[in-house]
């Protein structure tokens, strides 16, 4: 996942402003907020914001969004306080309790379903279908843990000595931030709350100072469900702003926890700096996925899949297909299907219905996607698709950062090399062919990153294989799956540098509490394990 690149001007004097943009009136309004004036960025029960103005700039046509008034320093300070007094009161609502608050926000968040994608859409640039698609995983997550709040049980575990027992005991954790990235606005803090505020914690939110509309629109929805159970507000808080507001808070010693998601390079420093304090940090990192394509494998399938992983908001998934490992008898076949499936797309406006592709969420990325498509040329690769950004695009696409997604075919596959070993956050598939299984999940293995991968394959002894201990070292270990899409129940996260962090179902609930091993002693004896006997008398 990328570093939350910033795009928005930090207005500290008074240029000339450009005019906001009509486009975000009528799904702005459609979640209750009036664009007209700055709008608070920061919510600790209360809302506010008297720092930066940050101005959220759309993607798609260039066009400013809405102004945003940051966090100051006093109010990040001030946020972190209340959000501490916030779950002291909160750790202890009986769980089941939390629970039926998050069957509420649940049912909030499904009431503007369709408005949060359409503004997902609109800020962020992924397309219509996709900006539901986010939302509706937030809804979902909120579903799991409505019964998960009833089931985050410890466990009796058997005790060598008579008369007693030991438990396993979850508890609340504390205070949880959760720093989140712009190619996911909603759901990477919708996994995170949902599972924070049943553990019993209170959150705070610091999202990319990019999307910062979208965490206002959701910030507004909760906080109404928390106001109307009576549950301090700052037990959901939000605090927008740039760099200086996300160095405070990995900082803190208020902050029990740190979520981060974001690139690698940021995240060994947020690793560092929350270690350094005995904080705990969960980190999602980098991805530079790669699916392997067998000479068995149902191409009608294998296809589509890999198109929509490489070419799926315009790239920019820390699941997105990056490395594309074709066996040699289906080379041709292959890049001739994938071929015709990128000639088939358009770049478009992602509030129409019928747009596959949309814009780069930034300048900055528009930078990062020809430098490496440069790097490939001048390494020899063959170009077969894409290279290029789109040009003379009708108004107002043509102040959008469009690029065209791109297949490449480097002269060779070479791990050790940055084409393949470092993760371009943009929609560029570079294609390497094999000959045997091992090869590939070598290559596979070889990169720092471990997220997501995908085999395809009709044969079982391929599957023990990829999916076994000499198979792939990668979170998310598919079989005739794309990279990219996952779905809640399962723990969602990646290995190596992508940092081990587990978000969303399974097993990830686990990270938000803390442990305790409590032996109770129910006899009239008072024996000390491993038969030790220390007493004079022994």
């Amino acid at each position: 996942m990328l570093a939350t690149h910033s795009r928005r001007t930090l207005v500290t004097t008074a240029p000339r402003r450009l005019a906001l943009s009509t486009r975000a009136a009528p799904v702005l309004n459609a979640l209750d907020i009036a664009s007209e004036n700055e709008l608070p960025g920061v919510y600790d029960g209360q809302w506010g914001g008297s720092g930066d103005v940050l101005e959220s700039v759309c993607p798609t046509t260039g066009e400013v969004l809405a102004r945003v008034r940051s966090a100051s320093p006093e109010e990040l300070h001030t946020a972190l306080e209340k959000s501490k007094e916030a779950y002291k009161f909160f750790r202890s609502v009986p769980a089941p309790r939390r629970g039926e608050i998050l069957r509420q926000i649940r049912e909030a968040l499904a009431a503007k379903r369709d408005e949060l994608g359409a503004l997902v859409s609109l800020e962020m640039g992924k397309i219509r279908t996709e900006g539901v698609g986010e939302v509706q995983e937030f809804i979902d997550i909120a579903d799991y843990v409505v019964g998960l709040s009833r089931m985050m049980n410890g466990r009796v575990v058997a005790s060598e000595r008579p008369g007693h027992s030991i438990l396993e005991v979850p508890n609340p954790l504390g205070l949880v931030a959760v720093l989140s990235a712009f190619n996911f606005p909603v759901a990477v803090y919708g996994w995170n709350l949902a599972l924070s505020l049943a553990a019993g914690n209170a959150t705070l939110w610091k999202p990319s100072e990019t999307t910062s509309l979208c965490s206002i629109a959701v910030t507004k929805i909760i906080s109404s469900v928390l106001e109307k159970n009576s549950i301090p507000g700052a037990v959901a808080s939000l605090v927008t702003g740039g760099k200086y507001v996300g160095q405070a808070i990995v900082e803190s010693r208020d902050v029990d926890m740190v979520s981060f998601t974001g690139s690698e390079h940021v995240g060994r420093i947020v690793g560092r700096t929350v270690q350094s304090r005995f904080g705990k940090v969960l980190l999602e990192l980098g991805g530079n996925n790669a699916s392997i394509v067998m000479p068995d494998a149902d191409l009608s399938l294998a296809v589509p899949a890999v198109f929509f992983g490489a070419v799926g908001t315009a790239g920019q998934r820390c699941t997105s297909s990056r490395r594309l490992y074709l066996h040699r008898a289906v080379v041709a076949e292959f890049l001739e299907r994938l071929q015709k499936l990128y000639a088939s797309v358009r770049p478009g406006d992602p509030l129409a219905a019928s747009t596959l592709l949309g814009p780069l969420h930034t300048r900055a990325a528009v930078g990062i996607y020809s430098d490496a498509v440069a790097r490939l040329r001048k390494a020899g690769a063959e170009i077969l698709a894409g290279g290029t950004q789109y040009v003379d695009l009708a108004s107002p696409l043509d102040g959008g950062n469009f690029v065209r997604p791109t297949i490449a075919v480097p002269k060779k596959v070479d791990v050790a090399d940055a084409i393949w070993r470092e993760e371009t956050f943009a929609p560029v598939l570079c294609v390497g062919v094999f000959d045997e299984l091992e090869e590939a999940i070598q290559w596979n293995n070889g990169v720092p990153q471990g997220l997501s991968s995908s085999l395809w394959t009709r044969d079982l002894r391929n599957v023990g294989k990829w999916i076994g201990p000499a198979g792939s070292d990668a979170g998310i270990v598919n079989v005739n799956v794309g990279t990219s899409g996952a779905e809640i129940g399962a723990a969602f996260g990646g290995n190596k540098s992508t940092g081990w962090g587990r978000e969303s179902g399974g097993d990830a609930w686990k990270q938000y509490v803390r442990w305790s091993a409590c032996t109770i002693n129910f006899s009239d004896e008072a024996p000390l394990a491993q038969g030790v006997q220390f007493s004079s008398t022994a």
